[in-house]
């Protein structure tokens, strides 16, 4: 294994220490980068929320979401004895000025100030400027704090603007760091290998080589948990807004002058200003949208998101979401960016499908199918290029076939490919925010969603229905069908 640097001792302290995505995500992302090396003993995890909680309960709680979220064989008695260690806990509400403060200040006030501190507010983001104004009227803000916003980061510009400005009263701006999952992917961050290292790609990475872009994140599970979260947001605004637009940016910048989080970011709200509007009237033409049914996922049957919200429950909210995109830029020309989203759908899927042109001309009887670039996020990571090659089966002719080149990262380096927040949770701690969201990005994006938003409330699209276990709704093959092109999954047929 490679050596991993370890970062410097920090507190980490996450508001919302009981809740899904710190047992989940948080806490076993963290044991991974102490297992291997880059976490200082001395460093602490300080969950805080408003339970009433000894340190030993929630060490308890800790442990026993590693037994569930980390891989047996990465467990060992002595290492997560170890790392129980560095877990403390508080009761404390961060959004009352009259909580417990006094005994988060105890635990802070123990170790230098010059300690790298960073808040990561696993809450509601209604919450995140009443936190923040609390910790700078305790004092607990210091030039070496940071703090972590989860996304989403308001419901539309006003909120998102409103948030962001609560925020930045008492930290700067190169102290907050917006985080979306997504960019501490693997092969997310492979984009920019595949596309700035190797000339291949890069010389054919336009309108003129390149037909269309398809982004895909698909999964099979409904909401489960989180139907009073989800009927408030929907796909556009948990998926598209954040998620999706940001591996577009990454898709479709032009190089930046250097790896420095700035240059890369610059680019990056290029591409966000480039967005061709969708106005209101015209969502019926490039958006599709639909909520699931009851339907069979694999062999089981599941219900409808009616059914999984609760008896008697009624809502327009969209479990997909589908949506043709272009760029005004030189580089991309009228190449259509298709993304899409959904809950319910066949296969648990997020890739990047970058289709070629066809030659203009075949000097072979049997026409070659263009070549195409698959980039797969998740599952089984990799990068995989269709070709045209001889037909290996005795003919009279030259006839041709399809051929895959097939790369799997994770047997091709033979390592763990580690989860997202991993990367991201140290790179608070190191302060680097390249892959993070600037706020003008988040602006951007959202100046970009909310007329789009505006349309459906006005009801000019569809909700359509679609089945649980199938790729979405008629409409969104619809959006493609219009320019004689096809969802990835089409292909297959």
């Amino acid at each position: 294994m490679a050596h991993l640097p370890p970062v410097d001792t920090f507190d980490y302290i996450v508001f919302g220490g009981t809740g899904d995505l710190t047992m989940r995500k948080l806490l076993p992302a963290l044991y991974h980068r102490y297992r291997d090396g880059q976490i200082p003993d001395d460093s602490r995890i300080i969950g805080t929320a408003r339970s009433p909680l000894s340190r030993a309960d929630y060490q308890q709680r800790a442990h026993a979401a590693l037994t569930e979220h980390v891989q047996p064989d990465a467990l060992d008695d002595a290492t997560v004895q170890r790392f129980l260690n560095m877990v403390h806990y508080v009761s404390l509400n961060g959004a009352e000025a009259g909580s417990d403060w006094p005994a988060l200040k105890a635990l802070l006030d123990g170790v230098p100030a010059t300690r790298i501190r960073v808040y990561y507010l696993a809450t509601s983001p209604a919450l995140y400027g009443q936190i923040c104004e609390n910790l700078n009227t305790q004092g607990l803000v210091t030039g070496q704090s940071r703090v972590v916003l989860e996304k989403p980061i308001g419901t539309d510009l006003a909120s998102a603007e409103a948030i962001n400005d609560s925020v930045g009263r008492h930290f700067h701006e190169n102290q907050i760091f917006r985080i979306d999952h997504y960019l501490g992917k693997e092969t997310v961050q492979n984009l920019i290998a595949l596309r700035f290292a190797n000339p291949v790609f890069e010389r054919l990475w336009s309108c003129d080589a390149i037909e269309y872009v398809q982004i895909t994140a698909a999964e099979t599970v409904g909401v489960e948990g989180r139907g009073a979260y989800y009927d408030r947001s929907g796909a556009l605004r948990d998926m598209i807004q954040n998620h999706l637009l940001q591996v577009l940016c990454l898709v479709a910048m032009d190089p930046p002058v250097s790896l420095d989080a700035d240059s890369v970011r610059n680019e990056k709200l290029k591409v966000l200003h480039a967005l061709r509007p969708i106005p209101a009237d015209d969502v019926a033409i490039y958006t599709a949208r639909g909520q699931y049914m009851r339907g069979t996922i694999g062999d089981k049957t599941v219900g409808s998101y009616l059914e999984d919200l609760g008896e008697g429950v009624t809502s327009e909210t969209e479990t997909f979401v589908a949506l043709k995109v272009n760029i005004s830029t030189w580089r991309w020309g009228n190449v259509p960016f298709y993304l899409r989203s959904g809950k319910r759908m066949a296969e648990k899927s997020s890739e990047i499908v970058i289709q070629f042109k066809s030659a203009p001309w075949s000097i072979f009887a049997n026409r070659p199918e263009p070549n195409r670039l698959i980039i797969r996020i998740q599952p089984d990571e990799g990068v995989m290029l269709s070709v045209a090659t001889k037909d290996p089966t005795p003919t009279d002719s030259l006839a041709l076939r399809q051929a895959d080149i097939n790369i799997e990262f994770e047997k091709a380096f033979n390592v763990r490919y580690p989860d997202a927040y991993e990367r991201l949770l140290l790179d608070v701690v190191r302060g680097d925010p390249i892959l993070f969201i600037r706020r003008d990005e988040v602006a951007a994006a959202w100046r970009w969603i909310d007329p789009i938003e505006q349309g459906w409330r006005e009801n000019k699209a569809p909700l359509e229905p679609y089945a649980a276990g199938t790729w979405g709704p008629e409409g969104a093959r619809n959006l493609l069908s219009q320019s004689g092109h096809l969802w990835h999954e089409d292909m297959k047929k």
